[in-house]
């Protein structure tokens, strides 16, 4: 930023009312606090929703009741095709072609069915490559997948142990286990944001690296989709998969995504096939032979939930308008004052262990509490309170996540006021 930071109401909001996002922040409900606004800082874990799903799930209700079947086939957004109006607004958001992405099921049933695809192992090569400490998602579908095919996670499975200083990864370090136990990776699969840490990861090195030594790779983009501006297309990743109930604001629960690159859209490869994966053209002629759709929708096996995909496609409708460049420049520019509040404000107390260069970060810092997981417990506690909302992984670490589309540097600062406030009273 080219103005100093100061930890003053003042400043804080004259970068409010400059930003030109701000407006975005009325088209959501911020969850209220002792008559007025909470500071809701996560985003990480479940966005906050969007005013206009309100009356866009009504519209659909309204559909059902007064078309009933046929509601399928008319209305403003016919059923039939319901999960295609979400997808070049998800496309751009993940930086792919439209026909490489697809809204359906849910991050597990996605991971596990493009792993029926990707994950193709043989007795010379069958080990899967995550990192230490991977979401309880990811590690429980690789070890079963390990253990359906027949092999031992003990030998299968490769864990990849931070090498620096706050628990996260180099680069190198990946790069030193493929030069040793790539000959037997079948997979790599990598998160775009480690949940834990914050840390964000290279998608294309990592792919590059991997692709060298033949192995396949996938990404779970949790904590990646609608926080960092990504290029699956170019990265050349296999496959990834995701959620939507986090950043991308669609509810609890919300349908997931998975991305298949464009080079497998006409590929032969084993899938676990559904009626809605068929090819679209003649999907209702009934035919015993699955014909799977080109691209990623033929990874689909039932129709669209059609009032679970209303809040995604409301949210990326704001994403559309509000340009994913441009919520990155603002989400660099609240994580870098957040950062700069907690390094000069808080150094006794805090330590952020998410890293410092921004090109390895997204909105969120971890943040560790110095004090240990009694006192860092007591802290987050009384920052619920207090209307804070952040939220809490053990054993001393508490998650910050400041939203562009929805929150100010007045968040960020209130976060900070927080913690002193409670420093004093301790």
């Amino acid at each position: 930023m080219s103005a100093p930071y100061e930890a003053t109401a003042a400043w804080a909001q004259a970068r409010d009312a400059a930003d030109p996002l701000r407006t975005f922040r009325d088209e959501f409900l911020i969850p209220p606090h002792a008559g007025g606004d909470s500071h809701y800082f996560c985003g990480n874990s479940l966005g906050l929703q969007p005013r206009a799903v309100r009356d866009a799930l009504n519209a659909e209700l309204d559909y059902w009741g007064e078309l009933g079947v046929e509601g399928h086939f008319k209305g403003r957004l016919p059923w039939m095709d319901y999960h295609e109006f979400v997808r070049d607004h998800l496309a751009e958001v993940v930086g792919a072609q439209p026909g490489e992405v697809v809204a359906m099921n849910t991050l597990g049933v996605n991971l596990h069915l493009m792993m029926v695809s990707f994950y193709r192992p043989t007795p010379d090569r069958h080990a899967i490559l995550i990192e230490a400490g991977a979401f309880p998602t990811d590690r429980y579908a690789v070890e079963s997948q390990i253990r359906y095919h027949g092999f031992s996670p003990k030998l299968s499975l490769i864990e990849l142990e931070s090498d620096e200083p706050n628990g996260t990864l180099s680069l190198q370090a990946i790069e030193r286990a493929l030069a040793e136990h790539g000959s037997r990776i079948a997979l790599v699969m990598l998160p775009g944001v480690q949940y834990r840490t914050g840390q964000a990861f290279d998608l294309k090195a990592i792919t590059e690296l991997a692709h060298q030594y033949g192995c396949t790779v996938g990404f779970d983009l949790a904590h990646a989709v609608g926080n960092l501006p990504l290029q699956l297309h170019d990265s050349g990743a296999d496959f990834a998969i995701w959620c939507s109930y986090k950043y991308l604001n669609g509810g609890p629960g919300a349908v997931g995504g998975a991305f298949v690159h464009a080079r497998h859209a006409h590929a032969t490869l084993p899938r676990f096939a559904g009626w809605w994966g068929h090819d679209k053209h003649t999907r209702f002629q009934m035919g015993p032979e699955f014909v799977p759709t080109p691209g990623a929708d033929g990874w689909q096996l039932s129709n669209p939930p059609i009032l679970a995909l209303v809040p995604l496609r409301i949210s990326l409708e704001l994403f559309h308008r509000a340009g994913m460049s441009r919520l990155r420049e603002k989400s660099l520019q609240l994580t870098g004052y957040l950062e700069w509040l907690v390094q000069n404000q808080l150094p006794d107390l805090l330590q952020i262990v998410t890293p410092a260069e921004t090109a390895r970060r997204g909105a969120q810092l971890s943040i560790r509490v110095l004090g240990g997981r009694e006192q860092g417990r007591a802290l987050f506690d009384y920052l619920v309170e207090d209307g804070i909302i952040g939220d809490w992984r053990e054993p001393d670490v508490i998650r910050i996540s400041p939203a562009p589309l929805y929150n100010r540097f007045a968040d960020c600062l209130a976060f900070a006021t927080a913690v002193r406030r409670w420093k004093d009273q301790a």
